[in-house]
């Protein structure tokens, strides 16, 4: 199996690749022809490697595409699986949607900057002035619920399985749970419906390689978003090699 990799970080380990920077896919063009599959292309590189030159990749269209910020993310979720998704509001930024934030959420509630992770650019707002702060640096408004939870699951979806799960738990009296704003993992007591539902939303949208945020509220599972490219913490921790799961997913499609 000949593979052409962009993101020769994820991709450590596995045989028989060739690394193309993503700027230089049209100069070497002949290794990404010879490929039979390439790795981990960045999301403008995605049209021109499917529709153009017909190439399979990993992660699948549908993870970069849907994945690409939270907008995508959350409509796909409606699409397949809207009672499991917060109350969530996404609008453009004019004075009319201003009002209509303050009129429909009570405060505190939740605002996103669109595209970012590790638990950055998201806000809990708890009066108009905080709001105003980040409608005048948003041109999109992400306005989301509020839950009481002091954890989350992450829950990693790679190939047609998850092959891990884990709470991150916040010690830190924040509302954020990411690893990398100092939440603690654990993997003790991970709900099977849980993995469920991650497995079933994964497959009826096509995600193949994919990190979801599932809280519990009420008895109830609700996605937060999921995360495309996702830390690898818990992977270390549980000594699971995300590479060989994906080169084993590879060689059973390819072939």
């Amino acid at each position: 199996m000949k593979i052409v990799t962009f993101n020769p970080f994820r991709t450590i380990g596995i045989p028989g690749i060739k690394y193309v920077k993503p700027e230089h896919m049209f100069e070497e063009r002949e290794k990404i022809d010879e490929a039979d599959v390439c790795l981990f292309p960045e999301n403008w590189q995605v049209n021109a490697l499917v529709y153009g030159m017909k190439k399979e990749i990993f992660p699948s269209i549908q993870s970069i595409q849907l994945g690409f910020n939270k907008i995508e993310v959350t409509r796909a979720l409606w699409s397949v699986c809207p009672e499991h998704v917060p109350r969530t509001l996404i609008l453009g930024r004019n004075h009319d949607n201003i009002d209509r934030v303050f009129a429909e959420f009570p405060f505190p509630f939740v605002v996103k900057e669109i595209r970012n992770s590790m638990g950055k650019g998201v806000f809990l707002i708890e009066n108009h002035k905080q709001f105003n702060e980040y409608a005048e640096n948003n041109p999109y408004f992400y306005v989301q619920e509020y839950l009481p939870i002091d954890r989350d699951l992450r829950i990693c979806f790679v190939g047609d399985d998850v092959i891990a799960s884990y709470w991150r738990i916040n010690e830190r009296n924040t509302f954020r749970n990411n690893v990398a704003q100092g939440a603690r993992i654990s993997f003790d007591d991970i709900p099977e419906e849980a993995i469920e539902l991650v497995r079933k939303t994964a497959r009826s949208l096509g995600v193949n390689h994919a990190g979801f945020d599932v809280v519990s509220v009420g008895g109830k599972f609700y996605f937060l978003e999921f995360n495309t490219l996702f830390g690898n913490q818990g992977f270390q921790q549980l000594g699971v090699s995300v590479e060989k799961s994906i080169y084993k997913y590879l060689q059973n499609r390819l072939t």
